[in-house]
């Protein structure tokens, strides 16, 4: 393993306790240069882990609490007239950032929801016919509270299926929660180094992007996605999108653990949280109580690993 990798996790393990695979779960989507979906009741530490990555990555980094009267122009930016020059100027909007942590985005509207699908698809903003580029590396970090929630609207399946990972942090264990205590008479944050910039994360990019991947590797996924379209249990199946995010999440996972090359193992591991938001339950999994998880856990069982391997 890079020995960068174990000095970021070890920095934001500072401000985080007790939830390593969550940490490393979130380096890897930022190495397959990816967008985070953080689904969970307030209070867990979602922003938390969203600045202290900002600070060890040495980003730069916008937080935009959305509400009902939110506007896409708060997002992407907006043309303002200069009496002076006699010309529409661009004013940028809290999205010009390499880190955009949106809070609570299921508690505006649809339309305000829809602006970052440019934004997280493309990597650019378009106002008044204008196209103006984001800066380089670039994240999108939500947050979003469990639909039922005051106030909350479901995200379209179309804005799920633009992030590439959805991850729940959970209540910390008994243990990590005391910790948590004794340390909070200071702000955490404030010993949190920076340990890498903008250009060590691009290069962390590039190097999994060119990961090798054997033509065995490219038929078990496509197995898999295939097999999730035809489940019972499923109204929708995997995308093509998620297939495409369940690859770049194979190598950044494969990247992660020190490999030059993908394995069946980094698919499998890679599978929950990259692909459980986009699939879709039919009527009688919700009749008997099924989740995504399980579905996809029993789907990928199915499937036989390259070489004729079956999984343990």
């Amino acid at each position: 393993m890079d020995n960068r990798f174990i000095k970021i996790q070890d920095e934001v393990k500072k401000v985080i306790i007790g939830k390593d695979e969550v940490i490393k779960t979130v380096l890897m989507t930022v190495i397959a240069s990816g967008h985070i979906l953080l689904e969970d009741i307030p209070g867990v530490g979602k922003t938390t882990l969203a600045l202290a990555f900002s600070k060890t990555l040495s980003l730069n980094y916008r937080r935009m609490q959305f509400t009902p009267d939110t506007l896409p122009s708060d997002v992407t930016g907006f043309s303002m007239y200069n009496k002076s020059t006699g010309e529409f100027e661009y004013r940028e909007g809290a999205v010009m950032s390499n880190l955009f942590l949106a809070d609570e985005i299921n508690r505006t509207s649809p339309k305000t929801q829809s602006a970052l699908l440019e934004v997280m698809e493309e990597g650019k903003v378009t106002v008044d016919g204008v196209t103006h580029p984001l800066p380089e590396p670039f994240f999108v970090m939500a947050t979003q509270n469990p639909l039922g929630s005051a106030g909350t609207q479901k995200l379209p399946e179309s804005q799920l299926d633009r992030f590439t990972v959805r991850l729940t942090m959970g209540y910390p264990d008994p243990v990590s929660e005391a910790v948590m205590l004794k340390r909070d008479k200071s702000n955490l944050i404030d010993y949190v180094s920076p340990v890498v910039g903008a250009d060590d994360i691009i290069e962390m990019q590039k190097n999994a992007a060119a990961l090798f991947v054997d033509d065995g590797i490219y038929d078990y996924i496509a197995a898999i996605t295939l097999k999730s379209r035809e489940s019972e249990w499923l109204r929708s199946g995997i995308s093509p999108r998620g297939a495409k995010a369940v690859l770049k999440m194979a190598r950044a996972c494969a990247y992660l653990d020190g490999r030059d090359y993908v394995i069946p193992e980094d698919v499998i591991e890679v599978i929950p949280f990259t692909c459980c938001h986009r699939v879709t339950l039919s009527a009688k999994a919700k009749a008997q109580g099924k989740t995504e998880r399980e579905i996809l856990d029993e789907t990928v069982r199915l499937v036989p690993m390259p070489g004729g391997r079956t999984q343990r």
